[in-house]
C-alpha cells in the first residue's frame, strides 16, 4: 500500500470518528473546519499535499 492511500484511509477513519462525537451538543467536524478555514494551519496544507502526492493533472 502506498503512502498517498495509507493518508486517504487515515483521513477516512478520522472524519469517521469525528461524524460519530458529532452526534453530541458539540458539532467537532464543523468546528474544525472553521478553524482550518480562518487559521489555515501548515499540518491542512501538508496533510492534502500527501494526499495528492503523485496525482496525474
Amino acid at each position: 500500500m502506498n503512502p498517498t492511500s495509507l493518508t486517504r484511509i487515515q483521513c477516512a477513519i478520522a472524519f469517521i470518528v469525528f461524524m460519530l462525537f458529532s452526534i453530541g451538543p458539540i458539532p467537532i467536524t464543523s468546528s474544525i473546519g472553521l478553524y482550518v478555514v480562518i487559521f489555515r494551519p501548515r499540518w491542512f496544507k501538508e496533510l492534502v499535499d500527501k494526499i495528492y502526492t503523485g496525482k496525474a493533472d
